[in-house]
């Protein structure tokens, strides 16, 4: 009895096996069709995302290459007219000179003091005893160098108390603007608490903009009393805002950070340069102090120099040379930043 249980449990078993391996065979074709289809289905639906992800992707390259080429045309646009405007105002003219200098200086009152300082060296020079000709000589170059050193180095003088102060200035903007204050606001609370001469510069622009100017045109206007590279980024930086949009406070202050990196950049290389400087001085003005001690201990050596026609003619020759070199040392000390 418990053989014949066995015998039936076996035979019922391998019928089991059989007929589930009947059922995989007539179903295994469609089983793999199925599983195939959603195989082709999720690869599908992985390409639809890729080809979503890959159109996202061409669409933001195409507008940052729009925007970087909107502004590229900006840029071209801004150096052309800043072109144009130095061109018209004569750039190293004495009239725009005297205008960068701040000072209530008319061309005829410079031109009257010119005249009056010319006149002056003369006389002086004439009561001194010395020939006419080297009287008129000085009274010429007293008349019309002189006066023209002294703007330059008023103006000079202007624009590096405008280079101090002006990082200042636009951090006060910053933090205007990120207090919810217009650029109009921002630009009056500098031209009425800013430190001189940036607040006479920012003053300029805001009765720019009360006689009609837009506030990038009055910005730029401020490269004609104050013509630095600096005041040309900021007039950039807000014509750019004004076409393109963006964060302003985030860009002036981005600008304010680069002028302090410039000032600092600036002042290591005045630093690591100041050796080459005081030998360059030093090997330029050799020859002059040796040749005045050379006078002072043996005059009648060194007095053919002056008397004997060839003597003439080796301090031009000197003086040429000397020039030269002076020149070339200049160049090689000198650094722009």
């Amino acid at each position: 009895m418990f053989g014949l249980d066995i015998t039936v449990v076996a035979i019922v078993a391998l019928v089991a096996v059989a007929a589930a391996a009947v059922c995989y065979g007539l179903l295994f074709s469609r089983m793999e069709v199925e599983k195939k289809a959603d195989t082709r289905l999720s690869r599908v639906k992985a390409a639809e995302t890729d080809l979503a992800k890959v159109k996202a992707a061409r669409d933001r390259v195409q507008e940052l290459s729009k925007r970087r080429k909107s502004v590229q045309d900006s840029l071209k646009d801004l150096e052309k007219k800043q072109e144009e405007k130095a061109r018209k105002l004569g750039g190293g003219s004495i009239k725009s000179r005297l205008a960068q200098t701040g000072l209530p200086l008319s061309m005829g009152r410079f031109y009257m003091l010119s005249v009056a300082l010319g006149i002056f060296i003369f006389l002086v020079s004439l009561i001194a005893g010395m020939p006419m000709l080297a009287c008129a000589g000085a009274a010429f170059v007293a008349a019309l160098g002189l006066p023209r050193w002294v703007v330059g180095y008023l103006v000079k003088r202007r624009q590096g108390k405008f280079l101090e102060e002006f990082p200042n200035a636009l951090d006060v903007m910053v933090r205007s603007i990120k207090s919810g204050l217009p650029l109009n606001d921002a630009l009056r609370l500098i031209a009425s608490d800013g430190q001189e001469p940036v607040k006479s510069e920012f003053r300029r622009v805001v009765e720019s903009q009360q006689v009609g100017l837009s506030i990038p045109e009055a910005c730029s206007r401020m490269m004609m009393t104050m013509p630095l590279s600096e005041v040309n980024f900021f007039s950039i930086v807000i014509t750019i805002q004004s076409q393109a949009g963006g964060n302003l406070s985030e860009a002036i202050g981005n600008l304010s950070k680069v002028l302090r990196d410039r000032k600092k950049m600036k002042a290591k290389v005045s630093a690591l340069s100041m050796e080459a400087k005081a030998s360059a001085a030093i090997i330029g003005a050799l020859p002059f102090i040796v040749a005045l001690l050379v006078y002072l201990t043996s005059p009648e050596y060194i007095s053919l120099l002056f008397t004997d026609p060839r003597g003439h003619l080796i301090l031009l020759a000197s003086g040429i040379w000397m020039s030269i070199g002076i020149l070339v040392m200049r160049n090689m000390v000198n650094f722009e930043i």
